[in-house]
């Protein structure tokens, strides 16, 4: 068996996660897991297939020719997992928005050598004042030889006026 890992992009619209599936399975191909998601008009998502050698060939093929239906895949081997050498933290994070806060998130966790399994923002309206505060939630990779307290040190000390709510717990 061969590994694939597709990116997908499309319209939203009914059909489209479907065309997708019947294509992977008319080649014998096991769909293994996915993320998906919709904003904005558009639908996305990546996923990691599992297809016999022999029809790998025909299948990405067939992948592309998805393209009739405004489906792009962007396809790309399977890599084999690292080892274990780091500790999986969940982070919540709410703090007044402003343009570059994406930037200096990440920058600081790469800075650290964290990873960013999964990331997931957004702009919502504050309860009371209704000024836009940013919200992210994260699922990050911390290096074993980074303290966790140390990391939620380095995220505070980002900016005083960044930080509303910041919580950081391991990953069951």
């Amino acid at each position: 068996m061969d590994h694939l890992v597709l990116t997908v992009i499309a319209p939203d619209k009914a059909g489209q996660v479907e065309r997708i599936a019947q294509c992977i399975a008319d080649h014998n191909g096991n769909w293994l897991e996915s993320r998906m998601s919709r904003m904005a008009g558009q639908f996305a998502g990546i996923l990691r297939v599992a297809v016999p050698a022999e029809h790998y060939d025909d299948l990405v093929i067939a992948l592309q020719t998805l393209s009739s239906h405004d489906i792009r895949v962007l396809i790309a081997e399977s890599g084999s997992e690292p080892a274990c050498t780091s500790k999986p933290i969940a982070m919540e994070l709410v703090g007044n928005d402003r343009p570059g806060i994406v930037r200096d998130i990440t920058r600081l966790l790469a800075e650290q050598g964290v990873n960013l399994e999964r990331f997931t923002t957004e702009v919502r309206p504050a309860p009371m004042s209704s000024e836009p505060l940013f919200h992210a939630d994260a699922l990050l990779a911390l290096p074993l030889t980074l303290a966790l307290e140390d990391l939620q040190q380095r995220l505070e000390s980002l900016a005083d006026d960044l930080m509303v709510e910041l919580r950081l717990r391991p990953e069951d």
